[in-house]
């Protein structure tokens, strides 16, 4: 078997030899190179090939955005994962790197000692490798059509690694006058989310709030799901009401896409639909089950323009998806399923 090849960049000796040490671990993942900075990286990127990259945020000289920057200028299309503390000013420039390209990121491991940071990045970052370098996948069975005059009142969306860029693109081809709430799920840690809603606030036609407490859900805004909390719809007598809560991780998610969309699924019945978009895991395809049962449709985003095809291929497998769509054409149909008119299509 052909190792996966990966490049480690982070101005910190004790950091190299952390991420070194826990990938050294596992016998498919092989470290070929590290650097200090990305000046560095960049030079040894142009005599050695890797299959992927982890890229600290913080570097003299020349720092993880500016690295990744002209790796993308070059043309380069390696995958980056890219190593950020959990602060506001670092989870600002994550968003900031993953909309310049970065595939994905991981936290640092804050004060658990080296064998605990070791055991934390092996658990965060090796799956996430192996997701990004996966050397092909299984055929996905027939996809049933769905067709349908009846106007949806509700969008709940799922998404995880590659979603902000994702998110950025489906959000800003929704019109200002889009006529239902669209809840979303995007794993992601406390502060996080809230520089997301803040950065999807400033492309998207929609008003974009993370969702912090108690509130009643309106037509034409997007609520986004806070980190470590999960976010559920729930029907009163004056309304469709918001709330989050802590109960146990779902899929090793909170929060999850599954909880949300049961949620929605039995707050709007038939009428909700669901968007599975790119995401490593399986987190949504039970919920999906539950929209699918409730007499609602699930799209997803299709293999190519996914960066990871785990959360909407394991919908796709399980049977619950009623169309398979690019990115770019997902946006589209929701609109058109808002209207009551769609056509679903088949990828």
């Amino acid at each position: 078997m052909t190792k996966i090849r990966v490049m480690v960049v982070d101005d910190s000796v004790v950091v190299r030899r952390l991420v070194s040490d826990a990938l050294a671990a596992d016998p498919s993942i092989e470290v070929v190179a590290t650097a200090a900075n990305g000046r560095l990286a960049l030079k040894r990127l142009e005599q050695l090939a890797v299959d992927l990259i982890t890229l600290d945020l913080e570097m003299p000289e020349m720092d993880g955005l500016a690295t990744l920057a002209e790796l993308r200028k070059r043309g380069s299309k390696v995958p980056v994962i890219m190593f950020s503390s959990i602060t506001t000013r670092a989870a600002a420039s994550t968003i900031d790197a993953l909309t310049l390209g970065a595939n994905d990121y991981v936290t640092k491991p804050d004060k658990l000692g080296f064998d605990g940071s070791r055991a934390k990045i092996q658990t965060d970052l090796i799956p996430k490798i192996k997701a990004l370098c996966s050397r092909g996948g299984t055929i996905a069975p027939p996809i049933k059509t769905i067709e349908s005059d009846a106007p949806i009142t509700a969008v709940a969306i799922g998404v995880s690694t590659g979603g902000p860029p994702a998110l950025q693109t489906l959000l800003a081809a929704i019109p200002a006058t889009f006529p239902v709430p669209i809840f979303i799920v995007q794993h992601m840690p406390v502060t996080f989310t809230t520089m997301l809603a803040a950065r999807l606030s400033q492309t998207s036609p929609l008003e974009v709030v993370e969702v912090l407490g108690p509130a009643k859900a309106e037509a034409g805004k997007i609520y986004l799901a806070p980190g470590d909390f999960h976010l559920v719809v729930e029907k009163t007598p004056t309304g469709i009401m918001l709330r989050t809560h802590q109960e146990a991780p779902e899929c090793s998610c909170r929060p999850s896409a599954d909880v949300l969309f049961r949620s929605v699924a039995a707050a709007y019945g038939a009428s909700c639909l669901g968007v599975v978009l790119t995401g490593m895991g399986s987190d949504g395809t039970r919920g999906s089950e539950a929209i699918t049962k409730a007499g609602g449709a699930v799209i997803v985003q299709d293999r190519a323009s996914s960066v990871v095809w785990g959360m909407p291929g394991g919908v796709v497998r399980a049977g619950f998806a009623h169309a398979v769509l690019p990115l770019e054409s997902l946006a589209l149909e929701i609109i058109r399923r808002a209207r009551g008119t769609s056509r679903a299509r088949v990828a």
